[in-house]
């Protein structure tokens, strides 16, 4: 069997287990060495199959047939066991209460309904509370990951809305994200509310405004409209949060710039001290204890991580799920595979839950959730219901697997939109990943035909609309029925349009092609005609006149 793997005890848990009976399975069908297993599957590698039977991870469910089959056994048997310990992997072994809420958001931000879990942050609350009163408008900076959403929505807003904690209360407290067009979407809000005081507007993800919206004067009137805070008759006080790799696009705009300069407030990681509050502050809240060896490693793994928050919250959730008692224990943790392995786990799962036509329909959803970076990281992208409905076969299957995403907090779905739980998904999650790296090019190319065509039909539809043919041949991996199963009836009906107007010109030119040149023929011979016509008119004028005057006299020289 070639080298000796380690040891492995399949009472640890489901994933043990299973791996053990990968390992069996091996032993009875005579113990061929991993490179054989290769060659028999014709698919992946020695260390993929290695791993599969490693016990640390649960296998995907391809890598787990091709293992099976190299070794002779039943594929159908052992996808439905896989199936049965993706399940347990998720949900755990131990006795747990399903109606009984969890104090941890995992992937997803808190909001100000969840300021009772929210914790660690208290510094920063206060130094932001204190900064927006004493200015109209505030830029909260802060890397992928740091927490800025939840600052924004469980810190600050809770805060606003108690009368305890602030001198005057606001008139209003409106929270909204920019989206593609910010200024036509939000316009009512960026005025103050009738009632007494100042209006508070928090603008989450404001980053948006650059990646979302591509329409130079929209973005700026929304920006316009935000600044417009400064004085101070609007009565409006505006808080932005900005992913922090986006303050040189904010620098460029001169108004930003200034209020960057009087006003900003950035996020950095927590201290060792902070880190502990919110591992052990919601558990306590629900009282639950944190084993202390478990508290201990998640500080030392965090503290040295840019961006962890979401994924440590997603551990802490997956980690509650399979606790013991009211205990949440170190080897739970384990059990789920640490922090990047439970993001993974959970994903996997939630996708293996799925038949062949959903996990399409999942993958094209994921992906239009994504806007592949160009130069930068890849972001996060909402997208409108509407917009997904049209996907694989339409309205119910779609609803269906984002509630299988949702359930597994990968997507947050709201009434009309709906996006990625948080950016950390597309790097924890391999899977999705390896979509984004595989289509990057198209990818970009769809984003923009996404765009292009939620312009056209703002518009009216215009029939005569143009689309470059460098564009036009960029969009012919669109043309296959692959392709074409990956767009909505809008981007389709764009495409159409385009082509259309593409093919009238096409023949117009070819028409004017041959059309010039026989006016020109004709001109040059109907030019010659008249010239001819004309000389001969000329002759047939001056002959009778020559006949009657008398011939000219010889010159004679004078002596």
């Amino acid at each position: 069997m070639g080298r000796q793997e380690k040891r492995l005890d399949p009472s640890d848990g489901p994933v043990a287990e299973f791996a053990h009976a990968l390992r069996r399975l091996r032993q009875d069908a005579g113990g061929p060495v991993y490179s054989e297993m290769v060659r028999r599957s014709g698919a992946y590698s020695v260390t993929t199959f290695s791993r599969a039977a490693g016990g640390e991870h649960l296998p995907t469910l391809p890598v787990v047939l091709a293992y099976v089959t190299a070794c002779g056994g039943d594929p159908e048997e052992w996808e439905a066991s896989w199936r049965q310990v993706s399940e347990e992997a998720v949900l755990g072994r131990w006795p747990r209460t399903d109606a009984e809420p969890s104090p941890y958001r995992g992937l997803a931000r808190f909001e100000p309904t969840d300021s009772d879990l929210y914790f660690g942050r208290d510094r920063a609350v206060a130094d932001l509370l204190g900064l927006a009163g004493g200015h109209r408008l505030v830029c909260v900076f802060g890397a992928s990951g740091s927490g800025k959403s939840s600052l924004l929505r469980a810190g600050l807003v809770p805060r606003l809305r108690d009368p305890a904690q602030t001198r005057e209360r606001p008139a209003a407290v409106r929270i909204l994200t920019p989206g593609e067009r910010p200024f036509t979407t939000h316009g009512p809000a960026l005025v103050a509310a009738g009632a007494h005081g100042d209006t508070w507007l928090v603008v989450d993800q404001f980053e948006e405004v650059f990646t979302l919206c591509h329409d130079a004067v929209e973005r700026a009137r929304f920006v316009d409209a935000l600044l417009a805070a400064g004085d101070p008759a609007r009565r409006l006080r505006v808080v932005l949060g900005i992913r922090a790799d986006f303050y040189p696009h904010c620098l460029e705009h001169t108004g930003l710039a200034n209020a960057i300069r009087d006003a900003s407030l950035p996020i950095g990681r927590m201290t060792q001290a902070e880190l502990r509050e919110a591992i052990c502050g919601p558990a306590a809240a629900r009282r639950l204890v944190v084993e202390r060896a478990l508290t201990e490693m998640l500080v030392e793994e965090v503290s040295g991580q840019n961006g962890g928050l979401p994924m440590l919250s997603h551990a802490l959730l997956e980690t509650w799920r399979r606790r013991r008692g009211r205990m949440l224990t170190l080897e739970a943790y384990e059990g789920v595979g640490g922090m990047r392995g439970a993001v993974a786990q959970s994903a996997e799962a939630a996708y293996s839950r799925l038949d062949l036509v959903q996990a399409e329909t999942a993958r094209q959803i994921m992906l239009r959730l994504v806007t592949p970076g160009q130069g930068a990281v890849d972001t996060r992208r909402p997208a409108a219901r509407a917009e997904l409905a049209s996907i694989g076969n339409g309205g119910a299957e779609v609803n269906a697997v984002l509630e299988t995403l949702a359930r597994a907090r990968l997507v947050i779905v709201d009434r009309d939109r709906v996006e990625l739980a948080h950016e950390t998904l597309i790097t924890a999650w391999p899977r999705l990943q390896g979509w984004i790296e595989q289509d990057r090019e198209t990818l970009r190319v769809h984003r923009w035909l996404t765009e292009a065509a939620d312009a056209w039909e703002a518009v009216g539809r215009d029939p005569g609309v143009r689309i470059s043919p460098v564009r036009l041949a960029q969009l012919g991996d669109f043309a296959t029925e692959a392709g074409r199963s990956r767009l909505t009836a809008l981007e389709a009906d764009f495409i159409a349009a385009g082509l259309a107007t593409h093919r009238r010109t096409i023949r117009t030119r070819k028409i004017i092609g041959v059309v010039i040149p026989l006016l020109s023929s004709l001109a040059v011979v109907s030019g010659a005609l008249a010239w001819q016509q004309s000389r001969r008119h000329r002759i047939v004028v001056r002959t009778p006149a020559a006949r009657g005057r008398p011939a000219p006299r010889a010159a004679t020289r004078r002596p």
